[in-house]
């Protein structure tokens, strides 16, 4: 091998180096690139933006959101970091040395209005939330039972136990989850309400305070429409709507209807729990040459979208749910769960993104 050939190699050895360096950077600062997202959030920069059509330059967000005039440089600083991140987009303006105008993207454009997605990432970027996972590595040295999920090994008691003592921290949960619902909620029916068609009855179980089961009632009003959770949780039920509220436990058993709705339920427990769940769904719903069927919304890991960024939602999401000792499930792990309840088929639509919808039938 020549001089140059070396030399050429070195080089391409080196810039290797610097390629997996700054590989190692931009996986450790995205914890980073969460807080902004939680600052942009807690501070209502979304709203400041709309306020001002859409656009606006940031003197008239720090304006809006009423920060300190000695805080402007870092906000400057905070939108650098969400325009390279796609939150925001800087406009026009941003040239020529004239003061950059935000604007909303897609992705802030979800962060205001109605039915909009503040309340479930202000959840899943709170505090309660985020510091289980510092403590990840120290979780895995443990044998269980001690303790059983990372949620509890930061805060000495599991979510749910939490949620029930804290009614703040309910709260947030709550909104955070209605929040979730009427966005998917709504394109749901309006793109794939072909799943609820020809039901007469449907029953939410664990639709906590009924957030989906409203968009469902007002799509198709010849539906009746139930919720079933524990009676705590549908104590704090909305009146006025044309959705019935029971208290039970899905655990002993579920009421009956022609159909079963479970969102984002089966993923925050083990096979043998979601089992169980689904017998009791099962003895709830006619056979299926009559309609019955259960239809889950959750994730198929590897379902849907090929692209790199479906696939890591995916792959995070399911050690996310890890505070909760739930876990997301690919197709065969589904299955195995389907079968062993006593379900005669299945069929998966990855149509919602990072999540699919189920049809399980018995």
């Amino acid at each position: 091998m020549g001089s140059m050939e070396l030399a050429e190699s070195k080089c391409n050895g080196q810039a290797s180096l610097l390629d997996a360096q700054l590989e190692l950077y931009w996986n450790s600062f995205a914890v980073i690139k969460s807080m902004a997202l939680k600052s942009a959030l807690d501070l209502r920069i979304a709203d400041a933006v709309h306020h001002y059509g859409g656009a606006a330059p940031l003197s008239e967000i720090a304006s809006e959101v009423a920060l300190h005039p000695s805080k402007v440089p870092c906000l400057r600083r905070l939108m650098r970091v969400l325009t390279v991140s796609g939150v925001f987009a800087v406009g026009a303006g941003g040239g020529g040395g004239e003061e950059p105008v935000y604007e909303l993207t897609p992705s802030s454009r979800l962060l205001v209005g109605s039915a909009n997605l503040a309340a479930i990432m202000s959840m899943i970027l709170h505090p309660t939330l985020v510091v289980p996972f510092l403590g990840v590595g120290e979780w895995f040295r443990r044998e269980p039972p001690d303790p059983c999920c990372i949620f509890k090994q930061a805060h000495g008691q599991g979510l749910w136990e939490l949620a029930d003592r804290d009614a703040a921290f309910d709260a947030l949960i709550n909104d955070g989850m209605v929040s979730d619902s009427l966005f998917i909620m709504d394109f749901v029916v309006k793109e794939h309400g072909e799943v609820f068609r020809g039901i007469g009855s449907l029953v939410d179980v664990a639709g906590g305070l009924g957030a989906a089961s409203q968009v469902i009632s007002k799509a198709f009003p010849e539906m009746k429409c139930s919720v079933v959770d524990l009676g705590h949780v549908v104590a704090k039920a909305p009146g006025g709507t044309d959705v019935e509220y029971v208290a039970g436990d899905m655990f002993e058993s579920v009421p009956p209807a022609d159909a079963v709705f479970l969102k984002w339920v089966l993923h925050d427990w083990g096979d043998d729990e979601c089992v169980k769940i689904l017998k009791n769904c099962k003895k709830a719903i006619p056979p299926r040459d009559a309609g019955g069927k259960v239809i889950i919304m959750d994730i198929v890991v590897g379902a849907g979208p090929s692209e790199q960024k479906h696939r890591e939602v995916q792959a995070l999401f399911d050690m996310y749910i890890m505070f909760i000792d739930g876990v997301e499930r690919d197709e065969r792990e589904w299955k195995k769960v389907f079968m062993e309840a006593g379900f005669s088929g299945y069929k998966i639509m990855p149509v919602l993104g990072f999540r699919s919808i189920i049809e399980v039938y018995p």
